[in-house]
This record gives structure tokens, sequence and C-alpha cells, in this order.
């Protein structure tokens, strides 16, 4: 599942500084201050603006012939250690096989972060960021990463802004490398995060009639029987839908429950028991509770398993947007925020629009669904602790 590769990393004193998010966690505010920190900021290579990808392959080549980042000597896997107030993470960063049925994906994906991704990997020649792996393990792999982290020193020690603390060891002998493939060989991942960047390396690989660097995906790989992972909501927000409007319009398929405290609602929708909403944005909080159920399997397409049909995702794509709303789930109608709600609803005022804020699905849904095949609406789950980006990369050149 997982090879070693030789890590480009970077050789500054600062190492917190140049770290970032990874790119589609990242505000405009926090790219300019992420920027101001260091020079030399990973933010940089990774969102260097549509039609500037050139730009960036000049900053990686820049940085690699003046020293600011460095090759590995010796191929390897990266044991990666993030912990923080109440969590810790550990988990191997390797070369990871595209196209492999061992590689369960969950999630739809949107043809513009597609065409986005490809066209820095095809610029850079480069994986600058890792995907996010989940597997079921307890093996040889899981014990290692934990012994070595207890019983060696790191070469990355830091902690950053955010007040999580990275480690990272370089695995670069033999026989622990080829422990740890027998280990992983007949072993299913799934995509906690990265379907995006995982559809580009998929994309990538179709660039080229033979074999090479490209048939490899830089794969942060997590045993989550050992380190059971966060999942954590997506909040959307349609700038063009006037919070009394979609309340209104809400209120011929739903219960509809009027809170003057937005803090109120958030209460209702944790108790919810059921698919369950929140609208905010100016003025008075709704709770969407009981959807009508005729008119939400009138909406559901043929062919999903009753579990898909029921995540709270699928009713927000397939029924409250288009056939209570009239929108289509797309990128230029429907803006995402991660995790945070009340960053939402400030969005929504921006725009005079609404939030929609609703619970995080659970891990057992999302595991049955790709288990089945299934794929869950597109920004349906945010699994963390994520990746820190910046701490290794791969470029091809390397291989």
């Amino acid at each position: 599942m997982l090879r070693p590769f030789r890590g480009v990393r970077f050789a500054v004193d600062d190492l917190g500084a140049v770290t970032s998010p990874p790119y589609d966690l990242i505000s405009p505010e926090e790219f300019r201050e992420l920027l101001s920190r260091h020079p030399n900021n990973v933010a940089r290579l990774i969102l260097p603006g549509a039609g500037h990808y050139g730009e960036a392959r000049a900053e990686l080549s820049e940085w690699l012939a003046s020293g600011v980042l460095t090759v590995d000597s010796l191929p390897a896997l990266y044991v990666y250690e993030q912990s923080g107030v109440g969590f810790l993470q550990r988990g191997l960063i390797g070369a990871l096989g595209v196209g492999s049925t061992s590689v369960l994906p969950h999630e739809n994906v949107m043809p513009g972060p597609v065409a986005d991704r490809l066209a820095l990997m095809r610029a850079t020649q480069a994986n600058l960021e890792p995907i996010f792996l989940l597997y079921e393990g307890g093996g040889t792999a899981s014990r290692l990463v934990d012994d070595v982290a207890a019983q060696r020193f790191p070469q990355i020690d830091v902690r950053t802004r955010d007040g999580v603390h990275h480690r990272l060891w370089a695995l670069t002998d033999p026989d622990e490398i080829a422990a740890v493939g027998e280990d992983l060989r007949d072993r299913q991942a799934l995509i906690a995060d990265g379907h995006h960047r995982y559809a580009t390396y998929e994309a990538l690989r179709t660039d080229h009639l033979g074999p090479g660097p490209w048939d490899y995906g830089l794969a942060y790989l997590v045993d989550s029987t050992h380190y059971p992972p966060e999942l954590r909501a997506i909040h959307r927000v349609i700038p063009a839908l006037p919070l009394e409007e979609a309340a209104a319009r809400a209120k011929g398929a739903w219960q509809v429950h009027e809170f003057a405290a937005l803090e109120d609602a958030l209460a209702g929708l944790a108790t919810a028991t059921g698919p369950a909403f929140v609208l905010a944005g100016e003025g008075s909080s709704h709770l969407l509770t009981d959807p009508d159920p005729l008119q939400v399997e009138r909406a559901m397409p043929p062919g999903r398993s009753a579990r898909w049909r029921a995540l709270p995702t699928s009713i927000l794509t397939l029924f409250l947007l288009p056939k209570v709303w009239g929108i289509d789930d797309s990128e230029d109608t429907v803006l995402v925020v991660h995790h945070d709600p009340l960053a939402a609803v400030r969005l929504a005022q921006r725009h005079g629009g609404t939030a929609v804020l609703m619970n995080p699905l659970s891990t057992a849904d999302v595991l049955t669904v790709a288990a089945q095949g299934e794929r869950v609406p597109r920004k349906s789950t945010s699994f963390g602790p994520k990746p820190r980006t910046g701490l290794v990369m791969r470029t091809f050149a390397a291989e």
C-alpha cells in the first residue's frame, strides 16, 4: 500500500513558520497571515492562484537550488505524530500506489478543484501535501509506529501556532520497511481527507503511458483502531438565498422552529435524532426537523442504499437544496465552511444569505457507505486531525 520515498523537507530555523493547514482550509485572510510569517511559507506553493502554477514551479525550483528545501539522502517511510490538548494521532507517511482497489473513496468530487490541483501537480511535478487515509490495523505497522515514537529521537519536533505539537521520524531500515509492507499488503484504507487530490493522482497517472513516479501519490495512513479520528461537520452558505425566504419555503416540507438565539437553535440541532439543519444569518435562527418522508423519498435517486438515503448530506443535496429551494449544489451557488458554525453565519450575513448548519456524519455511516461502493455527496465529511502541510513533501525528480 505504501512505499518509501526521498522526502523533501524545509531546512529553515523556524519550521513552524513555513508550514500551513491543508490548502482547502486556508481562507484569504489566513493566506495573507501565513505569508507574513515567513517568505518561504508553503502556502506560496500550494495556493499560487489560478493561472499562476508556473510561479509555484519556479518557487519550488528556487527553494531547492538555494537550500531552503533539501532532499533526504535515503528513501524512507515517515512516522508522523500530532498531539495537543486531549488528542494524540500517529501514522505513516509514504508513497501510495494509485488506482489500487485497496483505496476506498467515500465522497464525490467536483471538477473545478480537481482541475486546479492537476494543473498545480503538472506544473510542479510534485506532491506538496499528503492525502489522509484510515485503516483498521492493529498489526506490525501500528506497533512499529508506536515503538519509533516512544524510543527514537525525531528529526522534526515543532509546535505550530495552533498549539499542535508535530514530530517526524524517517524509517529507512529495509527490514522494518519490508515488515510494514507485508502488514499493509492486503488491507483496505478509507480516504478520510483528500478526495480531490486522489482524483488528481489518478488523472496525472493517465498523462503517462509508462511506469514512473506518477504511479504514486503522497499519503498519510493512520490506524483508526489505535487512533480513532474526529469527524466534524462542513456547513453550507447560500449567498443568493435570503434567510427569511429560506425558512418560509422550507415550511412546506419540514417542521420549522424559530429561535431568537442561535445558541438555542444549535442546542436543538445537537439533540435531534433525525435529519435536521439550522438556518441562520441576519435575524432569528430556524431549526428544521422531521422532513416529509414522502417528499424525501421521491427526491432520492433509485439504486441507493437505505443508509445513503438517510445521510443528512444526501437529504441536503438531493432534497432541501434542489426540491425545496430550487438550487443546484455547485461551487458557485453553495459555499462551504469547515467546522465553525459562527464563521458560516458571519459569511452568510456578509452576503445577505443563509447559513445551513448541520451535525457531522457518523464514522460508522461513512465506513458502511464506502464499503458498499457508494460515495457521499461532496464535502460531507471532515476527518481530523489533518496532517500539517510542509513537514515533508515529494517531488518526482527525487524519485
